[in-house]
């Protein structure tokens, strides 16, 4: 199989400073790498039912969810790119995990089978201390395991106003070698 990174971009600020990170780092990708980027505000997602425990079923996805799924079972390599909102996960990128629930449940999908041993990477940025990053790599390391994923670690730079993280040398330089290391 092909390596395919899927890079899901979960700010609402297009060509922020996280997603100038993760394209510092796309670029040191090894050659044939497929890139994939989606701009989740792109594909907008309502609020999550979980419909588990009253007698339904979840139906099968269609429009941006569908679109999400595919992408998501196609790639190798999962990159969540999000900035740091209220030390977690930006709306966007938790509405999208919260589909892997339905997803799991979706007998002809196989949801977790296929997900096993594909890669998860975090890229982020912040503008406070490095520590108030950690709920947010918590949540997808914890996630990984829960999917019997493989979990690369966070590349995690420093910026507020668009074009900060251009200044955060050690970030950058990070970025070159992120896909290149086992986490």
């Amino acid at each position: 199989m092909q390596p395919h990174s899927l890079f899901l971009l979960a700010s609402s600020r297009k060509d922020g400073n996280s997603e100038q990170l993760a394209r510092a780092a796309a670029a040191h990708l090894p050659a044939g790498v497929k890139q994939t980027w989606l701009h989740l505000a792109d594909h907008p997602l309502p609020s999550f039912e979980d419909l588990r425990h009253n007698g339904q079923s979840y139906p099968a996805p269609e429009g941006h969810a569908k679109v999400l799924l595919d992408a998501t079972l196609e790639a190798t390599d999962l990159v969540v790119v999000a900035p740091l909102y209220w030390y977690s996960l930006p709306t966007l990128a938790k509405r999208y995990l919260d589909e892997w629930s339905a997803w799991l449940r979706l007998p002809d999908v196989h949801f977790r089978d296929r997900m096993t041993g594909k890669k998860l990477y975090a890229i982020t940025t912040h503008t406070g201390k490095k520590e108030e990053v950690e709920p947010l790599t918590e949540s997808l390391r914890l996630s990984a395991e829960y999917m019997k994923m493989q979990y690369q670690g966070a590349l995690i730079g420093w910026g507020s106003r668009p074009g900060d993280v251009q200044r955060d040398t050690a970030a950058l330089e990070q970025a070159q070698a992120f896909f290149h290391r086992q986490g």
